[in-house]
């Protein structure tokens, strides 16, 4: 299998999901460039691949307002960029809005903010850059099977992947007529740190090794899948086929608003 793209910005590097699939794209051949908070952790990945195939640029997506300089310094000292990997998150302690009186606004609107608003206003710092582009380029987010069924403890997590769900859908079929592959990773949940806040030892075993997912989740990228669910919320059969019909509906929407063509 060959992926076709050959460097990749990849946006939450430094844990979990983002830093195994950047190791995981690198050993497929390809080059790519970190983006996190953590300047040691960055600092290590480029040590261990070296400086021919992995870069590194510290950043905090949350600073929505240093976005578009950021975009800017990358384009600039990374102009053979052809891939955007969209997949810092963060998932806050369950929240009960029957307790308003305990439910923290603050990191609510945060979860919403960077799961969500953040990759927003990064797809649009670098469209034109991508657009502008020859070549095939793309767009990847790392979203989740929350979006689809949520959970109701997680009201913060859900939405804001439900919301990325739907920006996702809506970004494909605007750019259908361009270069730019617009490809969604939905996973179920993973061994990561994404938990920590359950405590390490319960947090990093739940769900799916992360090994297994990002086997799974690169096999669907080279082969050249835009939406890639791996895991199922409930009964697979039943949960696939909620995803099946949603996009068919969708699909069926977007011809309609576009005049059929």
């Amino acid at each position: 299998m060959a992926f076709p793209y050959k460097h990749f910005l990849l946006i939450g590097a430094t844990s979990g999901i983002g830093q195994a699939m950047a190791d995981r794209l690198i050993e497929a051949g390809a080059k790519v460039t970190a983006v996190g908070r953590r300047e040691d952790r960055l600092e290590d990945f480029v040590s261990r691949h070296g400086q021919s195939r992995a870069k590194a640029v510290p950043f905090d997506i949350s600073n929505k307002e240093q976005i578009p300089q950021f975009a800017a310094d990358v384009m600039r000292t990374s102009p053979d960029i052809d891939c955007i990997f969209l997949n810092a998150g963060i998932q806050r302690p369950p929240c009960d809005f029957s307790h308003p009186e305990h439910v923290d606004l603050a990191q609510f609107n945060l979860e919403i903010d960077v799961n969500f608003s953040s990759s927003v206003a990064i797809t649009h710092a670098f469209l034109p850059f991508l657009i502008s582009k020859q070549s095939q380029t793309s767009l990847i987010f790392t979203g989740s099977n929350l979006a689809i069924v949520p959970g109701a403890r997680l009201p913060g997590y859900s939405a804001s992947k439900a919301a990325l769900n739907a920006f996702v859908l809506c970004l494909r079929e605007q750019l259908r007529n361009t270069n730019v592959q617009v490809i969604e990773v939905s996973p179920p949940p993973v061994q990561t740190e994404l938990h920590d806040y359950m405590g390490e030892e319960t947090g990093r075993n739940l769900g799916m090794p992360l090994s297994v997912f990002t086997e799974e989740a690169y096999r669907g990228l080279a082969a050249g899948h835009d939406q890639i669910v791996i895991g199922s919320i409930g009964p697979a059969e039943t949960f696939h086929e909620i995803i099946d019909k949603r996009r068919s509906a969708f699909t069926a929407l977007a011809m309609i608003m576009r005049g059929g063509s």
